[in-house]
């Protein structure tokens, strides 16, 4: 018992060390992109879509999480590191509601179109949905970035969160960037957007990982850093 709160109250203290450094990081990251550009970086601004809501829960975990509980919780992570960088953050979901009327014949559909009317409005630099992975198989797991095939912007920007996913998380993570053409929120928005599945929730240690919130800090601390690479290199 008395280890475990050792192990608890190490665990607070790292939580606390790391948010704090983060917050001077990603203010360090905004003054790089600044230098790089002539935009200052309160110009630029970046969508975050947390996948899934409301009705839909997304993925179960093999532990009961539900996907769009942790979507939301990495997403709400990923936009203070943002913010902290003077990045404008617009969100597509900020509750556990889905982005539909309760009387839509299709709430799917619905939810789906207001999530790409919202990104079409902001008129960002860029989005990112976040979203976590499944499969028949327990032994299957590892991030994965997706972009829609045929857009070098988005491209670029999976394959930066993808480097830092697996450098910075998991080095045995043998997963590349992939494009797709079928997904619609790839599909059908203008802007360059990215799927990021963060791992796998029927994979039980990476289960349990994702729904620890020091490691959603790091998940959405390297989208961060990805996102703001992006930037210092794309929006010049």
């Amino acid at each position: 018992m008395r280890q475990e709160l050792k192990e608890q109250l190490l665990k607070g203290v790292v939580t606390i060390i790391l948010c704090t450094s983060v917050f001077f990081a990603a203010r360090q990251a905004a003054v790089l992109v600044n230098e790089g550009t002539a935009q200052k970086t309160e110009q630029f601004c970046v969508v975050i879509d947390a996948g899934h809501g409301g009705d839909d829960p997304g993925k179960i975990g093999i532990n009961g999480a539900l996907e769009k509980e942790v979507n939301l919780q990495i997403a709400e992570k990923l936009k203070m590191f943002l913010e902290a960088s003077d990045v404008k953050v617009v969100m597509t979901r900020e509750n556990d509601g889905g982005l539909y009327d309760e009387n839509a014949s299709n709430k799917k559909v619905q939810d789906m179109k207001r999530r790409i009317q919202i990104i079409e409005e902001a008129q960002p630099q860029l989005a990112v949905s976040i979203h976590q992975n499944s499969y028949g198989e327990e032994y299957v797991n590892g991030a994965q970035v997706f972009y829609y095939n045929g857009s070098v912007k988005s491209k670029e920007l999976a394959e930066m969160i993808q480097n830092r996913m697996i450098q910075y998380l998991d080095p045995e993570n043998h997963r590349q960037a992939k494009a797709n053409d079928s997904y619609y929120l790839l599909k059908k928005t203008g802007k360059p957007i990215v799927i990021v599945e963060c791992g796998f929730l029927s994979n039980s240690a990476e289960a349990e990982k994702l729904c620890d919130n020091y490691y959603q800090e790091k998940v959405a601390w390297n989208i961060h850093m990805s996102i703001m690479q992006y930037l210092n290199t794309r929006e010049k």
